[in-house]
Parts: C-alpha cells; structure tokens; sequence
C-alpha cells in the first residue's frame, strides 16, 4: 500500500470528523454526548512527560477533551511537579503507596498506570474491578506469577468491556503494522529466524538522598534494580521481544543465555544480555540488549523468511501481498495507541492487549532467569506448568510489601552468578 503523506492526511481528518461526531454522541461512562473524558494518571516519573501530553493530543484528535481527575504517586514532588507542569489543581493530586485505592474509587474514566512495573499487576487488578479502563506501560510485571495475575485481570475485563492497553507503541506505528500484515500474507514466507536488539545506554540513575527509606531509594531509582523493573531486559527491551511474537504469531518455547556486569554502579540489574530464544520448528530468534556508555547503539528487529526479509517497521523485502488500509491518525505510535484506547472505548469495542503484553513480559522473565541461573527454562514453566519450580517464583519484594512497610532492600551491586543454584534463584 502506498501510504503517502496526502493520504495520511485525508484518512486523518477523515477519521477525526468521524470519530468526533461518533464519540461525542456515545453514552460514555462520562454521560451521553461527553466530550469530557475524565482520566487520572498513577505515577508522576518520565513517562508521564510523554503520557499525559499525548493523552491531551489524542484527545483533542477524537474531538474530546482530556479532564484530569487525579494526579497520583507515591511522593508529593513527583505529583506536585506534573499537576503544575499540565495545569492540575494541586488539590488533585494524591500521594502515598495506597494511592491506586483511591483513584479506583474516583470518577476517572480512563487510568494510565506509570508506576514501576512490579506496582502493575496489583494496580490492574484493582482498577479492573472499579471498572475502569486502563493503559499499563510495559512491561506488566517481574514475575511469573505477576504475569499470569494480569492475564486474569485482562479476561474479567473483557467481560466488563473495558479497553486495557499495553504501552507498546509499535503495534500501533503504521510501519510496523502493514508489515506484520504483508508477513501474515506471506510477504516473507515463513519465518527461519532473526535478530531483535536493544542496545543502548543506562537512561538514569538516582542516588540515595539523606532521609530516604529503603522503600524510597527503591522506588525513586526503580529501573536499576532487578526487583523493580524485571532489569532492563524486561523493562526496554520487552518491545523487540513483543515484535518477535507478533510476526511469528507466537511465544518462544525456551530460552538459553548469558550475560553479565562490569559496569554499572547502581541496583543490581546486569549491563548485557545475550539469549536464543527457540520458537519451535527450528526456528531461532536471537535477543540481545545491552545499557553501557560509549558502545555502539542498535535498536530494532530483524527477520529472515523463505521468500524475504524485514527490518521491524521498515523496509521489507519479498513478494507482493494484498493489506487492509488502516484506521490510523497519527503516525507517533506514542500517540496513536492512546487515540485507539478512548476511541475503543467509547464506541463500546474495548481493545484488550493484557494477554499479548503479560506473554511478552513473560519471555523477558524466562530470558533473565536463563541469563541469571545459565540454565535451560522453559516457558511453560513459567505460564503452565505448576510443577515447576519458577511457575510460583517471585521476586524477594513484592507490591504489598510498600503499604505494609515492610520493605527491606536488597544487597546492591550483589548480582546473580550463574551456576550458584538457590542462591541466584532467591536474588533473581
């Protein structure tokens, strides 16, 4: 299909004096012909200097206007600094590790859960209940048993019809798309194998700071610790992952690998990762990522097919195939999602990606426990298999554990060494 500019644009204003008449006249659970959609965000970090903006554009795209209700984080600052920042009454805004709760009991349509990933399958749960419709950044969860919590989460949902959207943007970047509709027509022919990558830098680190609990410095400085983000493997490098599963239609079976830690001066996450990731039918995908300074920078997939190859969302190489023409608005897949998520939503056919993104997630986890212990793991012993010593394995804090203050933080710069048995198993 050739999608040029002039096309996206007629299709774009074309689909947004549409859906501002359609959803303007939706009974929506704001009222009938809202145009108010009335959300709350649960975490105030960086993401939500992308998230809350682009909920504002999406809405504004759909002919609605974005209502904050509440602005909620753990830590004043956090909440303070973006209810100034976007305009929130203070008053809006509320802090404490409990704070979920009481967005669950406000009238907020739509939540964006913002939160470090090992909050997500407690908040989703929650907010499943109360009947709202949720955005959960990727990755969802830790562990194993976190995963399978939200796919469960994910079915009630669909039988309360509310929309559940994961945070990988590129199911919803039109290059990405029309090629994973070219692979599913035979673009490629049948996947052999590829690459999917992740290498760049460490995005951040927070020092601890006098006065900071251990609760604190742990959530303040969560992408450094295995614990609180699933290590970077999970947290960044879950979207060249998801990318796998979606062009080869399925999970991997296993996973075998290595990696390590020579630099890094903060938590307890690994530098690199290197792993094979076995689809089944001989097909191989190789994952590797890697956040260290001054090495060279490659973020993407690619993949070989007995009739062609292609790069991610790029360009492709094979045979001519028919594809659909897609309902897309924006080209910033950032954006895009969140326009899909309300649009969804409110015309009463809620998308639902809590399986894809838990099943994503979960290949990370069982890539990192390989990593991590040097052994064989199988996914299925993770998502299936209650036999198995990993299938109720969790790592040694839980989301719990920060209203109860119990907290007690892990060893730092202490990281797994393969081959040490349980002793990896209980830092993992």
């Amino acid at each position: 299909m050739d999608f040029t500019r002039r096309k996206f644009v007629q299709t774009a204003a074309t689909s947004i004096a549409a859906a501002g008449t359609l959803l303007s006249t939706t009974g929506a659970t704001t009222g009938p012909k809202s145009k108010k959609v009335k959300v709350a965000t649960i975490g105030c970090g960086g993401r939500s200097n992308r998230d809350i903006p682009n909920f504002i554009k999406a809405c504004e795209m759909l002919g609605l206007e974005a209502e904050f209700v509440a602005l909620a984080d753990a830590f004043e600052d956090k909440a303070f600094e973006q209810a100034d920042k976007y305009g929130v009454s203070r008053d809006r805004c509320i802090v404490g590790w409990d704070s979920y709760q009481k967005v669950a009991e406000s009238d907020a349509e739509f939540v964006m859960l913002i939160t470090p990933p090992i909050f997500r399958p407690q908040h989703l749960d929650t907010l499943v209940e109360a009947g709202k419709h949720v955005l959960m950044q990727k990755p969802v969860a830790v562990d194993a048993p976190g995963c399978r919590r939200v796919i469960a989460a994910g079915e009630r949902a669909k039988k309360k019809g509310l929309a559940i959207l994961a945070g990988t943007q590129r199911r919803h970047t039109i290059g990405y798309m029309e090629n994973a509709a070219k692979i599913e027509n035979g673009a490629i022919g049948e996947i052999l194998g590829g690459t999917v990558s992740w290498n760049g830098t460490v995005p951040w680190i927070w020092e601890r700071q006098k006065g900071w609990s251990d609760a604190d410095y742990l959530a303040r400085n969560w992408l450094n610790w295995a614990e609180m983000s699933g290590d970077h493997l999970g947290e960044q490098h879950v979207h060249n992952i998801d990318v796998a599963n979606w062009y080869l239609g399925r999970t991997p079976q296993s996973a075998i690998g290595f990696g390590g830690r020579a630099r890094r001066e903060s938590g307890n996450n690994y530098d690199f990762f290197s792993l094979d990731l076995d689809y089944g039918d001989g097909v191989h995908i190789h994952s590797q990522c890697r956040q260290m300074s001054g090495t060279y920078p490659r973020v993407g997939e690619f993949f070989r097919g007995t009739k062609g190859e292609v790069q991610g969302g790029g360009k492709l190489k094979g045979v001519d195939v028919s594809i659909p023409e897609f309902d897309i608005m924006d080209k910033d897949g950032n954006v895009q999602e969140l326009i899909t998520w309300i649009k969804s939503a409110r015309i009463g056919n809620p998308i639902n990606e809590a399986r894809q993104i838990a099943e994503s997630t979960a290949v990370a986890i069982m890539g990192r426990y390989a990593a991590y212990t040097g052994r064989f793991v199988r996914f299925r012993d993770l998502m299936d298999n209650p036999e198995s010593e990993w299938y109720d394995f969790k790592v040694s804090v839980q989301a719990e554990d920060f209203e109860k203050g119990s907290i007690v933080l892990p060893e730092e710069n202490i990281v797994p060494v393969p081959g040490d048995g349980a002793e990896i198993r209980r830092r993992t």
